[in-house]
């Protein structure tokens, strides 16, 4: 597979790497067995780049892939987890003293003295502006406990603060068909910077796989079900804040626009590793065939300058109005 250096770490990942947001909670149960199956799967189909958080599962997710690390030490897969969920979400809360606490669980979970990579995980605006927030990070750097740090962000103004910061190595942030605003100043800076860019929620929470219509339920413990309009959390996270129905009709286009040669799921991805700054994008997978065909789509043929138009006309027609000004 492909790999792609993440910005000011150094290091070379995957341009398909995969989440595990699926592997703790709040996308329905998955067994331990299955979930350490995703993980090997995606390994032995050139993955190389596994991304995580202190909050999935409470923790399990990471202590999931710190178990297979451990059977597995030659996979060569860089980790990188995220921190700040688990507390009261105001900057107060984001200080070295908690700092170093979230990061010796997250390093007692995935089994490391030096993590490769923290991401502040989309913290309230004002920390981006904080000087000793990022001096706070340089010292972690410092103190060996980790190799470098990043943020996740839920907006574009967010990103371009952090691309700022000389420190910041990555920025993850939501990127596919329905969410295109990234691409206006988003990723030029961060080529500009140097800054590697991760791209999250590439489905759109599952509406660009195809498989839903508007009569789909999904269950009571799934986000999908119980965050729609942002009940527990910021609304672009789930469906990538498209309306489920909307996103159901343009999922439908976006399938005839990239045609019958491959998945929509894969033109999906491929869509989003032929956009110019990405560095990796992380698909979540519940089963080891989800992981591989995930992968696959690393491979697949270039999307032709026609069909890309065609999604860009798509994405204005019917997601602009509902998205663009928010995120």
């Amino acid at each position: 597979m492909e790999q792609r250096v993440l910005g000011r770490t150094g290091r070379d990942v995957s341009v398909v790497g995969l989440g595990t947001w699926q592997l703790g909670a709040d996308w329905g149960d998955v067994a331990e067995d299955d979930a350490l199956g995703v993980l090997d799967a995606a390994v032995e189909e050139g993955v190389t780049f596994f991304d995580t958080a202190d909050v999935y599962g409470d923790g399990r997710s990471e202590q999931l892939i710190g178990r297979y690390l451990r059977e597995r030490p030659d996979a060569g897969v860089f980790v990188a987890t995220k921190m700040g969920r688990r507390a009261d979400q105001v900057p107060e809360n984001y200080v070295l003293a908690n700092f170093r606490a979230w990061n010796d669980r997250s390093r007692r979970n995935l089994g490391a003295d030096r993590l490769d990579l923290v991401q502040l995980h989309c913290p309230p605006t004002a920390v981006y502006s904080r000087d000793e927030v990022f001096d706070a990070l340089d010292t972690l750097v410092a103190e060996e406990r980790i190799a470098a740090y990043g943020v996740s962000v839920e907006t574009c103004e967010e990103a371009l603060a952090a691309i700022a910061r000389p420190g910041t190595a990555s920025v993850q942030i939501i990127l596919n068909p329905f969410r295109l605003k990234p691409l206006d100043d988003v990723l030029p800076a961060a080529a500009a910077a140097g800054v590697g860019i991760i791209a999250r929620v590439p489905l759109a929470s599952g509406l660009l796989s195809g498989r839903y219509t508007k009569d789909t339920v999904f269950a009571a413990d799934d986000h999908r079900t119980y965050n729609r309009h942002g009940e527990a959390f910021d609304q672009g996270e789930t469906f990538s804040g498209v309306d489920f129905a909307t996103g159901v009709e343009a999922a439908a286009e976006f399938a005839e626009i990239t045609g019958p040669e491959r998945a929509p799921a894969a033109a999906a991805l491929r869509w989003i590793v032929q956009q110019p700054g990405v560095t990796s994008v992380i698909p979540g997978a519940r089963s080891a065939a989800q992981a591989r065909a995930n992968a696959a789509a690393a491979g697949g043929p270039p999307l032709p300058a026609a069909t890309l138009d065609a999604v860009r006309d798509l994405y204005d027609r019917r997601i602009r109005a509902g998205v663009h000004h928010r995120w």
